[in-house]
């Protein structure tokens, strides 16, 4: 389980570095394997590769008549990208991901169970500052994607 929230800087490449105490478990269980996507909250998604593929199968199982279906199937596996760790626990976030994400140099990772989020650091801190301040929003609509976890 990946949980906590850390502030990261990325490199002059885009390289992210990934926090000591989660990079052995990665290596050792996914060997480094990871897999990156987009989220419609305006953040990216990390998730180790087998985890990732859980949720693939699910997404493209799906039935996709409505259209909020398909753009999010569409948006999840267009944007998804294998990365690796290398030997420095580092990732590369490639700037077609970074800039669907308005990464800068300093980027909020949050561990949210099986998977990281990564997000703008100012945008993290505004959902923060809101939620904590009572101003969460919802969506009422009924969504056929309720059942599935990402």
């Amino acid at each position: 389980m990946f949980r906590g929230g850390n502030t990261v800087k990325l490199d002059a490449k885009g390289r992210l570095a990934l926090p000591t105490r989660y990079r052995g478990d990665i290596t050792e269980r996914y060997d480094g394997r990871l897999v990156l996507t987009v989220h419609d909250d305006g953040c990216l998604m990390l998730y180790p590769q087998p985890e990732w593929e859980t949720i693939e199968r699910k997404l493209v199982g799906t039935p996709n008549q409505e259209r909020r279906t398909r753009n999010m199937q569409r948006m999840l596996l267009g944007y998804a990208t294998e990365v690796e760790m290398d030997g420095n626990g580092r990732i590369l976030i490639s700037p077609r991901l970074r800039e669907r994400a308005d990464l800068d140099k300093t980027v909020a990772l949050i561990g949210v169970g099986k998977k990281f989020e990564i997000w703008n650091e100012e945008a993290w801190e505004n959902i923060c500052n809101g939620w904590m301040g009572g101003r969460d929003e919802t969506d009422d609509r009924p969504n056929p994607l309720d059942s599935l976890v990402l």
